[in-house]
This record gives structure tokens, sequence and C-alpha cells, in this order.
């Protein structure tokens, strides 16, 4: 018995042996090459024949609800394919079936049998741990490997040339759990996954795609490969205890419903959990054919995908079929991978045929090597034509049930799809698709490829999901992690500005504006959130604010609370809450009294206010002598007279005491206007003065911001905060300039020593603490210029922190209900109401702008008076030149005369002439002129009748 049992473990190492050797060629593949088709070849058919049978491999699970759907599928496939006389004519398609039973040793042995057989391509196998395995032993015979269920994504590497996949990659339904989780606004997930190649490797890429949507893995939980309930109970309540409430779960079909088992125990699948399956759970229940309630109870709100095969005839057709195969189970997608995969080959080798290949093995000198061993390593053969054979693979265009086959530069298949599905009730409903071309779209996807593609966010959709708890809302996805551990808060310990924050005797320890609007926030979320106040600094000086943001980021704290300015270089490491304070940095100088100037009658108006407005006086006051002229005996007389009256009807217009009356409708017009326009700019002018003169006028060598650039005068700055790096990297102003100041002692003793005796120039500092500071100094410093940066104050916490997206919410709550304004008359109520900014003369100056519409009426009121002026004028020098009769009468008297001219044309000085003359004149001329033409008009008649009465 002894004897038997030590050969029992002898064989053992053997077998473990021959595993090593084909594994381990692999790493030596580089070191010599030779050529396969000059060894000795076996079973070698005539040239111009095609074999009677060919031999395919398979290689799965039998029991396993992959294999139990996957092996009908094979013989199905097997005899459609010899049944149909358009493929492989003459020859006939045998599937020689290992089991693998699940084991990477026993699928590496099915794997080398299966080889003995002389096979052309092996289908397997459904584990992709057993894939890698024997994916070597194809590299090194030359058998391309087709895997219908292994959806490891490593397994499309370079390293694997003779493995491609007929079902989805792993890589895609990566992305389309990523794309589901982003569109859902979750931050993190747990990733609950068996610890084998494929869920590891699965895992990592749902890190990376996670990453690129600005979410994360927060916690990976490996389940061991057949691990019992127990395991998967300390794993689950050890994942219950963080803060994500998202839990994604890819693991094997066989043992996958032992995690939602215990994870109802432990009240896991309640309101506000979430549970994200891979396509293995919808294999599981497609498999069961009739789904138990009980199974059901326990996937409640669950969200899983399953592989997309769109409907067709071909596709209908199998599912009648399968109904008569086995009628007591269901069709698993896989099943319809399997039965594709026979049919490819199948193809595949009628091409492979139609080129006059042959199907010939040859032996491998490097397995001849081991003769010396018992093991009949010299049984597996070469099959010299698989590297051709793999292109036409790899280059086929195949329609099957599973719909269009083909693939890609990575021997990936083409337009990978998944179904999302919602379980609820007593079965899964599908809530949209997935795929590479349209993310997440309730649209099938075959339907989109006509489109070009589009994964924006804006075009991310499904129908509405009930989670678990029966909850129609997205849950938050987390929950403050009920691990015993409190936040950690980092609260800056201040020794200046203390009424924002500061250390208090009293619990929690620290005390001031920020920590009440902290709290407050605090309270309005709806879970409780435990915490600790952490001072941070020595107390001596005020701590370094980037050092604080760079302890956060080490994961020594877990918020950093207090007068935190968000700045770009801070984002980049930590996550801001909604700014509950605006700032900005602002310049702070000395200023003094301005002294009163003898020439402040002038600064209401500006340089080209004054000129206009002067511009103006003269321009209307010609414009109403034009139009007075021939009307009014004030406005004639010697040219030196005329020039004086328009000077000053001009100017005594704006006190209103001009003497002179306007008579004309056209001047009286032209001067209510003006006189209107001469009232608005006098009360502008009284209104403004009367500012300038009683208002103290402050004024200080500084101007703002700019000035400081240019000067070479020290700048005071708070120490401990982002001002000094703004300046330098910022303002390029140099660090020596820069004078970092301990409180508002400091701030008040450097402005009033002066650069000359010490101190600084200006002080450089954020808005908040200046409006302390001005009042502590009872106004006796202002800012001067506008303030050049536009910040706020938040609290920092971890990058990704869900907790930093309820705080926002919660300070834009107090905002909007008044709570932040209560906070802040609390702390920060002034003793003294200091106007902040220096009032600029030049500012408060009117300018042409404020005045240009009453100077464009004025304007377009003096135009249309002139031009019916004028029109007027011209009519009547027309009514005042010579008759027709009369100008003939004078061409007869200048018969004689040959010079050629024509008329006399009309005189310029003439029609100035009427111009000057007086209205009544015109009207007596013209006058005069019509009486005379009607005495020759009756004059001319009699003349005639007498003429005509002497005829006989």
């Amino acid at each position: 018995m002894m004897r038997g049992v030590s050969m029992v473990k002898a064989m053992r190492i053997i077998l473990l042996c021959v595993s090593v050797l084909w594994i381990f060629p692999e790493e030596c593949a580089g070191k010599s090459n030779f050529s396969r088709n000059s060894s000795s070849s076996t079973a070698s058919p005539p040239l111009s024949q095609t074999p009677n049978s060919v031999n395919v491999g398979a290689l799965f699970t039998y029991d396993s609800f992959i294999g139990r759907a996957a092996k009908p599928a094979f013989k199905a496939a097997m005899d459609d394919v010899n049944a149909d006389q358009t493929v492989l004519k003459g020859t006939k398609l045998n599937i020689v079936f290992q089991d693998s039973n699940c084991s990477g040793f026993i699928g590496t042995m099915g794997a080398l049998q299966l080889m003995e057989t002389q096979v052309v391509a092996a289908i397997g196998p459904q584990s992709s741990s057993i894939a890698h395995m024997i994916s070597y032993v194809a590299n090194e015979l030359h058998v391309p490997l087709l895997s219908f269920a292994a959806t490891d994504p490593t397994l499309s590497s370079l390293q694997y040339p003779y493995f491609l996949r007929t079902t989805q990659n792993d890589h895609f339904q990566m992305h389309a759990v990523a794309d589901l989780v982003s569109y859902s606004g979750w931050r993190q997930v747990i990733a609950i996954f068996v610890d084998d190649e494929c869920g590891r490797n699965g895992v990592s890429v749902l890190g990376d795609a996670l990453a690129k949507k600005r979410a994360r893995i927060s916690h990976k939980a490996a389940i061991t490969p057949g691990a019992d309930a127990t395991s998967i109970k300390d794993l689950l309540v050890s994942v219950n205890l963080m803060a994500s409430r998202v839990y994604v779960v890819h693991v094997n079909p066989d043992s996958g419903l032992n995690v939602f088992s215990v994870a109802k125990s432990l009240g896991m699948m309640g309101s506000g959990y979430v549970w994200i399956s891979t396509d293995w759970l919808p294999t599981v229940l497609d498999s069961m054919g009739a789904v138990d309630t009980e199974t059901m109870d326990l996937l409640q709100g669950v969200v899983a995908f399953r592989h997309y095969t769109a409907e067709s005839d071909a596709k209908r057709r199998f599912m009648e079929r399968w109904r008569n195969l086995r009628p007591k189970e269901g069709l698993n997608s896989y099943a319809l991978y399997a039965y594709d995969s026979v049919w490819l080959i199948a193809r595949a080798l009628d091409v492979f045929f139609r080129e006059n290949n042959r199907v010939t093995f040859s032996n491998d000198p490097n397995l001849h090597k081991t003769k010396s061993s018992s093991l009949r390593l010299s049984a597996l053969s070469v099959f010299n034509e698989g590297e051709r054979f793999l292109e036409i693979i790899l280059g086929m265009n195949h329609t099957g049930v599973t719909g269009p086959i083909r693939f890609d530069s990575e021997r990936n298949r083409v337009n990978p799809a998944y179904e999302v599905l919602n379980i609820e009730g007593t079965g899964p409903r599908r809530v949209g698709y997935w795929s590479n071309h349209s993310g997440l779209s309730v649209v099938p996807p075959e339907t989109l490829y006509s489109k070009p593609p589009n994964t924006s966010t804006a075009n991310q959709r499904l129908y509405g999901i009930i989670w678990p708890g029966e909850v129609t809302k997205p849950p938050r996805g987390w929950v403050f992690p009920n691990n015993g551990k409190p936040l950690k808060i980092a609260v800056p310990n201040r020794v200046s500005y203390k009424d924002y924050v500061s250390k208090d005797k009293n619990p929690p320890g620290v005390r001031g504006y920020c920590i009440d609007v902290f709290e407050a926030a605090i309270e309005l979320l709806p879970y409780p959130v435990p915490r600790n106040y952490i001072l941070y600094g020595d107390g001596k000086k005020n701590p370094s604010y980037d050092n604080l943001i760079n302890e956060v980021v080490a994961d020594n704290f877990d918020v950093a609370v207090g007068d935190i300015t968000i700045v770009t270089n801070r984002t980049r490491f930590v996550d801001f809450t909604q700014p509950f304070i605006e700032s900005g940095l602002v310049v702070v100088a000395p200023v003094k009294e301005a002294k009163s100037s003898p020439w402040s009658f002038l600064k209401p108006f500006t340089i080209e206010m004054w000129a206009v407005t002067g511009a103006f006086f003269l321009f209307v006051g010609a414009i109403v002598w034009i139009l007075e002229h021939r009307f009014n005996h004030e406005f004639r007389g010697p040219p030196r007279r005329q020039l004086i009256t328009i000077f000053w009807f001009s100017f005594s217009t704006m006190f209103f005491s001009h003497r002179e009356n306007t008579v004309s409708s056209l001047g009286r017009l032209v001067l209510i206007i003006w006189l209107f326009v001469v009232l608005i700019i006098n009360s502008s002018y009284t209104a403004s003065l009367t500012s300038i003169l009683t208002v103290q006028q402050l004024t200080s060598r500084i101007e703002g911001i700019d000035s400081l650039i240019t000067s070479n005068e020290p700048i005071g700055v708070q120490d401990g905060t982002f001002a000094r790096n703004y300046l330098v990297n910022e303002l390029n102003i140099s660090p020596h300039r820069i004078v970092p100041l301990r409180d508002e002692e400091h701030y008040l003793s450097a402005l009033q020593l002066g650069p000359k005796a010490g101190g600084v120039a200006a002080i450089v500092d954020e808005l908040p603490y200046i409006e302390v500071l001005l009042t502590n100094s009872n106004c006796k410093y202002r800012t001067v210029g506008q303030e050049f940066t536009r910040t706020g104050w938040g609290f920092a916490f971890q990058r990704d922190s869900p907790l930093a997206v309820d705080m926002s919410t919660a300070i834009l709550q107090l905002s909007e209900e008044g709570e932040l304004e209560k906070i802040h008359r609390k702390w920060l109520n002034y003793k003294h109401e200091c106007s902040m900014q220096i009032q600029n003369s030049e500012t408060s100056q009117l300018s042409l702008k404020s005045f240009w519409g009453l100077f464009l009426i004025c304007g377009i009121t003096c135009f249309i008076a002139l031009t019916l002026f004028f029109w007027r004028v011209f009519w009547q020098y027309q009514r005042l030149l010579p008759d027709t009769g009369d100008e003939e009468r004078a061409s007869e008297v200048t018969e004689g005369s040959r010079s050629g001219r024509g008329l006399r044309a009309p005189s310029f000085k003439e029609l100035v002439k009427i111009v000057d003359k007086r209205e009544a004149e015109i009207k007596e001329i013209l006058k005069q002129k019509s009486s005379n033409k009607l005495k020759s008009s009756q004059s001319g008649a009699g003349s005639s009748h007498s003429q005509h009465s002497e005829i006989p």
C-alpha cells in the first residue's frame, strides 16, 4: 500500500513538471528559432485534396453555469456545420471535448491532450486563469486559441499572439461601469472581486477608467477563489465600515450569489447602498431559466451589465431551438458566443481550404529533447499552417447569432456593447445600453453606428433606476465611515485676527467666525460627523497655510478649517468647498487730507467737458444771431457791434441774464432748447462743486498695485498667507522688498514708520483682514487702487472627498437662509465703519459722456433751424430774380454782341445782400414787384384791344 501511495505522489510530481515544461520554453523562445516545415510531417493529405475530417478542440468546465450552456451549443453548431453543404464540402468537423474542471493544472493537462489529437484550433477555456497558462501551449504549437468566455483584458497583449476571443473584453465592460458611476455623480467605489487574473486585471482597468472620470476605487476587497460564507462575511463587514456605499462586484458566476446572500444578512441591501454587478450576474439569472423568489429578494435594486447581442432572425431561431434542447435551462450569452465560435472556425477553414492550403503537422525538436523522460511529449505536433490560419480568422467578417464578428488591431471584437439591467420585482429590467460608440443610451447601439461617435457627458442617458430600498433617486453613494475614527480637522493657530479663528479654552478647543460657519454647515448634513479639532502651528506666529494644505494632502488631516484662501495651486491637490466669504488682495497705504486748491471750481468738469461746453455757447450764439439778424434790430449794426452781441448773448445765457429778445420762431426754438441744456449743466456743476468742497478729500502718494510694482519701496504682507508668493511669482516683485508682519500692531507701526524709518510704504493683504485693520486704526489708513484678485475662503478636504460636495451644498443653504450674514454680524460687527477706498476727485468729475445726449439734441435743433432759414432765404432770392420777358428785351439791346456769354448767373454777393436785408424790406420789394407785374399785364392787355379795334 505504501508503494502505491508513493507511485501516486510520483505521478503528481510528473504532471506538475509537465505544466512547468510547457511554460518554461516561452521564456526561452528568443534563444533559438527553427523551421517548422523542415521537420518531418505527419498526417499530410495530398496537395489537391482536403482532409476528410478536421479536429477542433473545446476546453471548458462542464459543471458550471457557462459550461452547461456551452456544451450543447458546441454540439448544435457542429451538427449545423456538418449539415450545411456550403461550408467545408467533403470535410467533417469534429469537436474534441475536454473538461478543465476549473483547475489550472487539469486545464493545462486537458490542453495537452487536445493537442495530441492534432487540432487546428482550440475553443476555450472559459477561465481567464487557465487561458493564461494554455496560451503558452498554443504559442508553442501554433494552434489558434479562441475563447468564448475568458474576458481578462491582459489576454489581448502581444504576449499571447495566438489567443483571441469571440466574446467581449472586460476592458470595455469596466469603462461601462465607470460611465455609470460618473453618470450617477459618485466619486468613490469599493471593488469586490475574486482574487485571480480575471478579477485583479479587470479591477485594475476599472481604476484607470474611473480616474478618467475624476473618480477612484477607494478600497479593493479581494475574495479568495472558492471562499466560504464566513470569509465573505468578514470581508463585507470590513468594507461596511468604510465611507463608500457604491460596490462593484466582479466575481465568478458559480459563487457570486454568495456575496449578495451575505450582504442581505448584514443589512447591506437596503436604502443608501449601491450594488453594481458585471456580466456574471445576468449569466447566472439567464442560466436559471425560472428564477426563484428567494434569489430575486437578494438582488432587488442591483444594476448589472449583460453582453448585448442585437435581435436577428438567426438569434430567434437559435433561441427556439434551445428551448427544445434544454427546456429546463435558460440561455445565457456565453452559449451564443460558443455557438458562433464553432461557425467562425468553420468559415475560416473553408477559406483556408479554398486557398489550397493543407493541414500538416510537424514535430518540435525542443520536445524531442525530453526522450529520456517517461512523458510522451513527442506526441505533440506543431500545426505548420497555424500562422496562416490565424491570419484568416483575424480577417473574417462573419455574422452569427451574436451579430457581426470582426476583430480590430488588438484582436478584440469590434462594436462592443452591453445592456444595463436593473433587478427589480421578479426579474431584470433593461434601463439602457452602453457602447464605446455612444456611451450610455436608451437607443440600441446598432441604430447609432451610422452617426458620428458621441460619448460626451451631455449625451449620456438611462431610464429610471430603482435602487436598493426601493429608492428612485440615485443614492448619495457614501456615508461618514462607521469605523470609530472621527474626522481629523486641522485649524490654524493664529496670533492675529483672532475673530476669524483662534484657540479656545472651552470645548471643542477652537472658536471664531470660520469655526461657526463650519459647525453650522455640519449641522445641516443628514448624517452625524464625529470630529476632532487639532490646532496647527506653534502659537507664536501664523502658520504657513501652504504647509497646512500639504498636511491634508499627506493624509495627516482629513480637512483644514479656517481662513484658507482658494487659490489655483492649492486646488490642484485638495478639494475646496463653496466659498463662505469673498476675499481678494488690496493695497493699504497711509493717507492725508488733500489741501484746498484755488482752482477747485474747475474740478466738477473734465477738460473735454469744459471745451465742448464753451464751444456750444459760441455755436448757439452764432446760430441765434443768424436766425435773428433779419428780424431783430438788436442783432443788427456795425460788424464790431454784432460780434460783441454774439459773445455777450452766448455767455449771458449761462445765467439766464441775456437782455436781447428773440422775435423769430426758429430763434426762439433754438434758445428754448439751449436754455434747457444750460439748466442741466448748471445744476450738475453746482452739485459736483458742493460735493468737492464739503466732503473730506484724502490723498496718498501710493495710487495702487501698479505704483507699488514700479517703485522700490518695501511692502508689508501678513505672515503665512499666499500674498507673498503671489507678489513674487505673479507680479515679479523682488523678495527683498517683502516684509512679513506678525499681527495688527506690526501692521500699524510699519505703516506709521514709513519706508524711510524702517517701515513699509504699503501693505498688501486680503480684504477681510483689511476691514478689521481699518476699524482698529480708527480709519487712519485706506485702501488705494482697485482689488486686484478675486478669491474666497473655503474649507480644504482631501482630494475627491465626497464630504466636500455635501458641505458645499450646506454652505449654499446657509447663504440662502441668511445664516451666514448672522454669523458675520456676530463676529465681525465693527465699531467704526470706515470708507474702504480713497475718493479720487478725478473719478467724481463729470465727463462729456454724461451730457453728450443733450448736446446732440441741441445740435440737431440748430441744424434743422438753419436748414429752414436758408431754404426761406433761397426761395426769396428766386422770387427777386428778373422775369424772363425782361431778360429777352435786354438781350435784344445787346444783339450785336458775339461774345457767346449767356444769361447772367446769380451773384453770391447779391445773395449775401438779400440775407443781410431786413425781412420787412424783402417783403416790401416782393410786394412792389408783384404790383408792377400786375400793372404790366393790365397795360399789355389794353394795347392789344386797341389794335384789334383799328383793323378794318
